[in-house]
């Protein structure tokens, strides 16, 4: 597994979203921004990441992520 792999199995299930993963074999860190997130509680938003990622979870090609979601106002707030 490597980030490009990563990002485009996340970027297939959350359209419209900008996604960013740093990390490398089993370990990755990712962020995502969009709207689909708005009015979503946060453990409602990592289902949604974790819901991409599913069987690669599963067959243990990823074991390990850190979670950061949120919408564009909030990204933009953090600037």
């Amino acid at each position: 597994m490597d980030q490009a792999t990563v990002t485009a199995l996340l970027a297939a299930q959350l359209t419209e979203c900008e996604i960013q993963v740093q990390g490398s074999g089993d370990r990755y860190d990712i962020t995502v921004i969009g709207d689909i997130f708005a009015g979503k509680r946060p453990v409602q938003r990592q289902q949604l990441v974790y819901a991409a990622l599913a069987e690669q979870i599963a067959a243990g090609a990823i074991h390990a992520v850190n979670i950061r979601t949120f919408t564009p106002e909030q990204w933009q707030d953090l600037s």
